[in-house]
């Protein structure tokens, strides 16, 4: 079988950066690229089971390959030591990626436009004045929503963080299906004020969109990302030669990629910069981030 499928949660121009590397490396093989959002797939793969048409999963949060460990490959062969502590995963069924932080996003220009101040608070942005102009991913599709409402329920304790995002949704344009929802409203000027990634926002900002990035007082929010291969890349006549396009993902494409959109420190030996890339991002607390806690979280998510 000349055919890899992978099954992606990452944005598209780093799904087309990642799969035009592996077509220039892998000439031999015909590379199918599903893209779904977090939840989606991971919902996917959970009802196809051992029977995936899935052989790579690309750019999953941990949360959801934490919870689907029995339908990934065993990955105890794998240099670990080339990835930082809080990469490596005791299972050993997947390897790390990058590491997402999230920001408050502006669109300058249509904040300008509406005369508003820019927010400085979480408490700013449920102000009257805001209705209508903020754009937030969805906690149960989206593990980019989930981790700002993990880090409010840290930060701030679990009753007083769903009470916010009560006032916080009298405000809001849309819960997207995506983390990349937020950004493209912003660029739309369908939202003024979005909670989104870091990354995206630099690259939408190097791209010459009015965008600047804030960080509130309880920090940024923090997901660890990463690869896996399925049980049903394990069964295959070929497997050796899946993980060897498999670890050439991650040792090789993975750090180029994380050079050009997600510098954020995940290798031990290798520290990348990016134009208008924030350093020295205030992470805030993202303990206890483990399955059960999602999906009690999850439960209680009511939009």
């Amino acid at each position: 079988n000349d055919t890899i499928v992978i099954y992606s949660c990452g944005e598209d121009y780093r799904n087309e950066y990642y799969l035009s590397e592996l077509q220039k490396q892998f000439p031999q093989y015909n590379f199918i690229l599903d893209y779904q959002g977090s939840g989606a797939a991971a919902a996917k793969l959970k009802a196809e089971g051992k029977d995936t048409q899935g052989d790579i999963l690309l750019s999953w949060d941990f949360t959801y390959l934490d919870m689907l460990t029995d339908y990934l490959a065993d990955m105890s062969y794998f240099d670990y030591s080339i990835f930082l502590d809080d990469m490596v995963v005791p299972s050993k069924k997947y390897v790390g990626e990058y590491r997402n932080s999230g920001a408050i996003v502006i669109n300058t220009e249509l904040l300008a436009e509406k005369g508003l101040q820019e927010p400085s608070s979480y408490e700013d942005l449920v102000k009257p004045e805001f209705k209508g102009l903020l754009s937030m991913p969805n906690p149960k599709s989206s593990g980019t929503g989930y981790m700002f409402l993990k880090n409010l329920v840290n930060e701030w304790g679990e009753e007083k963080a769903f009470a916010y995002f009560d006032k916080f949704a009298e405000n809001i344009v849309q819960f997207t299906s995506s983390g990349s929802g937020p950004m493209n409203a912003l660029v739309q000027k369908e939202a003024a004020v979005a909670l989104g990634m870091t990354g995206q926002a630099v690259t939408m900002l190097n791209d010459g969109a009015p965008f600047k990035i804030i960080f509130f007082e309880e920090g940024a929010p923090c997901s660890l990302y990463g690869h896996a291969m399925t049980v049903k890349a394990e069964s295959r006549r070929d497997y050796e030669n899946v993980k060897e396009v498999f670890d050439y993902l991650v040792k090789v494409v993975t750090p180029a990629c994380d050079a050009l959109y997600f510098p954020e420190q995940v290798f031990v030996d290798k520290v990348f910069t990016l134009p208008n890339y924030p350093t020295d991002i205030p992470y805030g607390d993202m303990s206890n981030n483990t399955t059960d806690e999602k999906t009690r979280l999850l439960e209680k998510w009511m939009y």
